[in-house]
């Protein structure tokens, strides 16, 4: 299997394909986990993986600006290969960003980025916090625990989610989307490539995962 990682200039790349190539190994899988900015290699891959930091506009703006990269990955997706966004990345399937401007995202969930509403807390909401979702909710969550802790770097969260889509929350002052599905379409707030035993179960998970959503869930 092709496992590509999004190159557009944004996000953890290095640590993120080094995370999939252990992954594999764990899933008993053969993948070529390659990190790549080429549309035609994008078009045959068989998992996709966008990673992101930094500013929505900024990473939005990135991949627009990489010839025919964002045209093969949405291509790809459509046909039904499965997606991981990670953190920004994550970010990019909402409507649209609000962080310092109006930027449309993919449109894949409902909702809006917006800036965390945590009134004497500090931002970003940063290191290490449990997640909070239900037992076999989706194949992502295979052999993961209520309480589980993931690494968050962040001062904006999806907003007015349709909560169909939302497989796990976090909390920093009120609730915090941090993690979503919708058909073979999936994202983690959190880095995932920073997040030890619990990031590299989810992206085994990923690696098995066929793309398909559970019975009764959004596709």
């Amino acid at each position: 299997m092709i496992c590509a990682v999004i190159d557009y200039g944004s996000g953890n790349l290095a640590s993120a394909a080094r995370g999939l190539q252990i992954a594999a190994e764990r899933a008993d899988c053969t993948a070529d986990v390659l990190i790549t900015d080429d549309p035609a290699l994008v078009a045959r891959a068989e998992r996709i993986v966008l990673p992101g930091q930094g500013a929505f506009a900024d990473c939005a703006a990135g991949l627009a600006a990489r010839p025919g990269l964002r045209a093969a990955m949405m291509d790809r997706v459509d046909q039904g290969v499965p997606f991981l966004g990670i953190c920004v990345g994550m970010q990019l399937m909402a409507m649209r960003g609000l962080e310092h401007q109006t930027t449309p995202g993919f449109a894949w969930l409902v909702g809006d980025v917006a800036p965390i509403n945590a009134p004497g807390l500090r931002m970003p909401h940063m290191g290490w916090n449990n997640l909070d979702f239900s037992v076999g909710a989706h194949p992502l969550l295979a052999d993961l625990h209520p309480g589980d802790h993931a690494y968050f770097v962040h001062s904006y969260a999806l907003t007015g989610a349709d909560p169909a889509t939302v497989l796990a929350h976090t909390d920093y002052g009120g609730k915090l989307v941090a993690m979503v599905a919708s058909g073979n379409r999936a994202g983690t707030q959190f880095h995932v490539e920073k997040s030890q035993e619990v990031g590299l179960t989810i992206l085994r998970n990923f690696l098995r995962w066929d793309g398909q959503a559970p019975k009764g869930t959004p596709q």
